[in-house]
Formats: structure tokens, C-alpha cells, sequence
């Protein structure tokens, strides 16, 4: 008897999900810790000075009942966000939709989508790391770091550590943020070591927020007057310790993590607003220029900037993590 089957026709073939599933992606946190942005701006211009004035000093001195006070002269300080181009883009061609199962055009919306966020969110933490004051290392090793060059192995961060800066940011009439706290980017490897260390006065049962109002993405508690968001955005300088601080000694490449910490007005935000533009890039829909019009292309674009606005009121800690890479 003869059997028609499967290596009899063919007709049988590999079906596919018409879904299109895309990379593992962490959330987009930085920008929000941008709080200083321009309301006023008398024109557009290719950066925004933004203007801070000094307070003057404490007059304890009683008055003479018979003589005028002297004047004193007022300062003042700027701040200037110079604005930049971003942009990238995808160009699909007629042969790929025309013979695709999935459609490509979306899949290509979604990748630059996220291609402009996440772009965006890297020169934010960028800035945020480059910062000058503030700058205290992980103490968990048995001496404390001088510099990142010297974060050892063991070097990860304490508690005390939280303690320590936020006393720094306070002794500088550092204003908090929302709700009464400081914010803290803090990369996962380095919120282990945090959350682990034992005792009374250690991170152990941080407050958990009660009331969600104005809860920042990705935060997982409160520790010492600061709300930690969790993400693995925080900046990492790959091998940048040669590990000589470390009771191991030198020869071991040590990834140094950033904890940032900062108060309000820590960060600025400018951005043009002709053309299009706005606070976020955009999508564009590129123009279909060639002869037979066959090649689709599609982008994103954003002109602007950030600044420090106010140096004392962003904090870093450069440390290492027991599950960092080590070697």
C-alpha cells in the first residue's frame, strides 16, 4: 500500500511567528534628573547662558543709628548648555518589504524609537559623570581609594558611603528633590553589595514608598534621605583600576562603578524649539528620493544639550562590586 507522506510532497514547511520580538532593553532613566530647563529663552541661539546670582554675605553687624550702611556689589554666575546635534537612522529597501514575512517598516519605527532614547539617555549620564565635586570612593576595602586609578577589588560601597555624601550635599545648603530626597542612580551590581552588608545602621529594610505619587522610574526604596533607582545605565569605566589599592595589589583590572547622587537643580536641560523640535527627538519619515523609489528611510533627530547647573548639588561614588568583573 502505498502512503502519501511528508517526503512524498512538498508542501510542508517551517512556520513562522508574524510577531517580531525585540532585544532585551533597560528602561530610560537619566534624562528625568534633568529639573533646570529654559522658560523664558529670549531667542534661539546655539546654547542657552542660563544666569544664577550669589547671596550676600550674613550682615551681623549692628547699624550705626547715625551713619549709612555701605553697599555692597551683587555677583553673579552663568551656566551655558551648548546645543548639539543627535540623530540616526535605517533605510529599508523595496526587495526587503517586498519579500519580508514580517513588516520591516515597524520593526525599524521600534529599533530607532529606542535607538533615540537610548542614545540620548547615555550623553545624560555621561554629563552626570564627569562632575568635579562631590567625589567619594567605595570604602569597603581595607584603605580607602585616592583616585579611580586606585579603586581596588574589595573597594565596594557601604553604607556609610550614602552617609557620607549626603552629609557632603547638606553642608552644601544642597535643596533635595521631590518628596524630601536626594536621587540615586545605583548600577545592580553595586546595589547588591549595598543591600547585602548586615547590621543595625546597614541598608537592611530600606522605606518602601507607601504613597506612589511621584515615584521616579525604577526606584526600589529609600536609604538615607536618598530614593535609589536601580539601573544598569549607571556608568561603568571598564578596567579602569589597576586594582594597587586592593589587598589582592596591583595587576588586577578593576571596572569601577558610579553611584550618583543628586539634589535638586543638579542638571540642566536646553533644547531647540524651531523646525519641529521640542524637549525629546522625534521621528522622521526621510524623503523617498531615489529613481525608482525603492529605498524607505526612517530616523530620528533631536538638537539640544546638558549641563551641570549647579556642581555642588551632584555627587558620585566610584567604587567597585564583589560581582563586578574583576581579573
Amino acid at each position: 500500500m502505498a502512503y502519501t507522506q511528508v517526503s512524498s510532497l512538498n508542501v510542508v514547511q517551517a512556520a513562522y511567528e508574524q510577531l517580531a520580538y525585540f532585544a532585551l532593553r533597560s528602561q530610560l532613566l537619566f534624562d528625568q534628573a534633568a529639573d533646570v530647563m529654559p522658560t523664558n529663552q529670549s531667542m534661539p541661539g546655539s546654547s542657552v547662558v542660563f544666569t544664577k546670582f550669589a547671596d550676600l554675605s550674613a550682615a551681623t553687624t549692628p547699624l550705626n543709628e547715625i551713619l549709612d550702611v555701605d553697599p555692597v556689589a551683587m555677583s553673579d554666575a552663568t551656566v551655558t548648555v551648548t546645543l548639539a546635534e543627535y540623530g540616526n537612522a535605517v533605510n529599508t529597501t523595496a526587495k526587503l518589504r517586498g519579500t519580508s514575512f514580517l513588516d520591516v517598516d515597524a520593526a525599524a519605527a521600534n529599533i530607532i524609537g529606542y535607538n533615540a532614547g537610548d542614545s540620548i539617555d547615555q550623553v545624560v549620564r555621561d554629563v552626570l559623570a564627569a562632575g568635579t565635586q562631590n567625589i567619594f570612593y567605595g570604602s569597603g576595602g581595607a584603605s580607602l581609594p585616592t583616585g579611580r586609578a586606585f579603586v581596588g577589588a574589595d573597594d565596594i560601597v557601604t553604607a556609610n558611603d550614602i552617609r557620607k555624601m549626603t552629609a557632603s550635599l547638606r553642608k552644601k545648603n544642597v535643596a533635595p528633590r521631590d518628596g524630601g530626597f536626594y536621587v540615586g542612580y545605583i548600577h545592580p551590581d553595586v546595589s547588591y553589595d549595598m543591600r547585602r552588608e548586615t547590621g543595625n545602621a546597614s541598608w537592611n529594610a530600606p522605606h518602601v514608598q507607601v504613597d506612589t505619587a511621584n515615584i521616579y522610574t525604577g526606584e526600589i526604596g529609600t536609604f538615607e534621605s536618598v530614593r535609589f533607582i536601580e539601573t544598569p545605565r549607571a556608568k561603568v569605566f571598564t578596567d579602569a583600576s589597576d586594582g594597587s589599592g586592593s589587598s589582592t595589589g596591583a595587576g588586577a583590572k578593576v571596572d569601577v562603578y558610579c553611584t550618583h547622587i543628586l539634589g535638586a537643580q543638579a542638571l540642566a536641560k536646553a533644547y531647540s524649539t524651531t523646525d519641529g523640535n521640542g524637549p525629546f527627538p522625534r521621528i522622521i519619515e526621510g524623503p523617498v528620493v531615489d529613481a525608482l523609489r525603492r529605498f524607505n528611510p526612517t530616523g530620528w533627530y533631536w538638537m539640544g544639550g546638558y549641563g551641570r547647573f549647579r556642581e555642588e548639588a551632584l555627587g558620585r561614588i566610584e567604587s567597585s562590586s564583589s560581582i563586578g568583573t574583576n581579573v
